[in-house]
């Protein structure tokens, strides 16, 4: 199996890594450091999702932040003209495919939260197993922040997981989760030491890695199609929500 790939060293907020097994890692990050997330990682994700999803050499996927955080800081105005029905297409054709394709991926994935996840935390949410360190804490920061409806995605996978009042909470609140309430809620499967978060996630990924291909291929698609279902509706419909409110923002001049 060859180790590298021409889409490895493609996508300017994404290091990907391969091990000889077949375990490839996707690490956000800005200039090698912690990512601040930008109208042009959100053009990346569905892209590169894409790439990942037709190597065959993939067995497993692990998803991890770098430094200290897995995603805590958002570029808004890098998102372009949003308000314009045009340029808001753009962003609900990517929104709508990274989500898709994360959960459309035929193989394990495994979430890696190093650290805080207040920005697109949807993505740690929607990997099959979620190992976050011990002083994680899970947010929707970006939503409230920029008074606009929570329709990426975001609402859905709390709503699945938490339930509906909780969700509800969540999302009205601007509610910060300690790493120790996502586990009790289910948000999390293993909290571990901040040092080891990558090793274990590493460890079961490698022990996936062995089992037979089609195994990994098609389990991962059989447990998700509930989820994914839930997702191609609610984000239908949010996603038009929320480039509403952005456009009202616009006209308000606020």
């Amino acid at each position: 199996m060859s180790s590298e790939r021409d889409y490895f060293t493609k996508y300017e907020n994404l290091h990907l890594e391969r091990t000889p097994s077949g375990v490839l890692t996707l690490r956000f990050h800005t200039n090698g450091g912690p990512i601040t997330f930008t109208g042009n990682t959100h053009h990346q994700m569905p892209r590169a999702l894409a790439d990942i999803g037709d190597d065959r050499d993939n067995k497993v996927l692990i998803i991890t932040g770098t430094g200290d955080t897995f995603m805590d800081e958002i570029d808004g105005p890098s998102l372009g003209e949003i308000f314009k029905p045009a340029e808001w297409d753009k962003l609900y054709w990517e929104g709508r495919k990274v989500l898709q394709r994360l959960l459309e991926l035929d193989m394990p994935t495994i979430a890696a939260v190093n650290g805080p996840a207040t920005v697109h935390s949807e993505y740690v949410l929607l990997t099959d197993i979620v190992i976050a360190s011990d002083d994680a804490v899970f947010m929707d920061k970006p939503h409230l922040g920029f008074n606009i409806v929570p329709g990426d995605g975001v609402q859905v996978i709390y709503e699945a997981i938490m339930g509906v009042n909780r969700a509800r909470y969540f999302a009205l609140t601007q509610q910060q989760l300690s790493v120790a309430d996502a586990e009790r809620f289910g948000l999390v499967n293993e909290v571990v030491p901040k040092a080891t978060v990558c090793s274990r996630a590493m460890e079961l990924a490698e022990q996936l890695a062995m089992r037979p291909q089609l195994f990994l291929r098609y389990t991962p698609i059989a447990l998700r199609q509930t989820l994914l279902a839930r997702m191609r509706d609610g984000t239908a419909l949010g996603m038009a929500l929320e480039g509403l409110t952005a456009a009202d923002l616009a006209y308000q001049g606020g």
